[in-house]
């Protein structure tokens, strides 16, 4: 049974009253543990992206790697960088280059006939962030794409049985924080084999506050 909506609400607020004020805007993470799950199972490996309905102010940066026609594209519809195939290349073996694009962008786009390049070249630095590219074919239309992907968070559960993500900023509303929760939620209950039986429990917290747990 889904936690109700007052529930989370009331977490939220504990964890934001609880927090104090500081220097900065704190982001809010959901910490869920789960259980009764085989590790080694595909289900164990769970990494999904999830678009947040209520997105905080500061949203993705979005980096694509493309060539030609479709590169062009990418500029137009604003991608904070555009990586093309002979700026890829040259960064071959560069790895303190390659490590700033990879702490640099939040989500990697590439099109589709670059992703051996990409996974070559970009792959050992991505991989281990869980930012590997999303693929898209040259014939897309990449606006779209990017808007969505400015939005979105990867939940994403790793060797231990247990899912950290932020869901916003302390300055979004309470309200629009649980929307987040549940979609995340919702998100997991259908990658899960019993669903909402496999959490055992949430926490939230702020960056720099305890975690207000949730039994659920």
């Amino acid at each position: 049974m889904p936690l109700d909506k007052k529930t989370l609400l009331d977490a939220v607020k504990t964890a934001k009253a609880e927090s104090g004020k500081k220097k900065f805007t704190q982001t809010v993470d959901m910490i869920i543990n789960i259980k009764e799950i085989d590790m080694k199972a595909p289900e164990g490996k769970i990494q999904e992206v999830v678009e947040l309905p209520r997105p905080p102010s500061k949203l993705n940066k979005v980096c694509v790697v493309a060539s030609g026609e479709f590169a062009l594209k990418a500029k137009r519809a604003n991608a904070d960088n555009v990586i093309e195939r002979a700026d890829l290349e040259a960064l071959a073996g560069k790895k303190k280059e390659l490590r700033k694009i990879a702490a640099a962008y939040d989500v990697f786009i590439s099109e589709v006939p670059l992703m051996p390049l990409v996974g070559r070249i970009l792959g050992p630095v991505l991989g281990p962030r869980g930012k590997m590219p999303i693929p898209v074919p040259p014939a897309a239309d990449i606006a779209p794409i990017i808007e969505r992907n400015r939005k979105t968070i990867v939940v994403r559960m790793r060797n231990q049985p247990i899912i950290q993500t932020s869901i916003g900023t302390e300055d979004q509303s309470d309200e629009d924080l649980v929307e987040n929760i549940q979609a995340v939620l919702r998100v997991l209950e259908g990658k899960l084999k019993r669903g909402f039986k496999n959490i055992d429990v949430i926490f939230i917290k702020t960056s720099m506050g305890e975690p207000v747990k949730i039994k659920a």
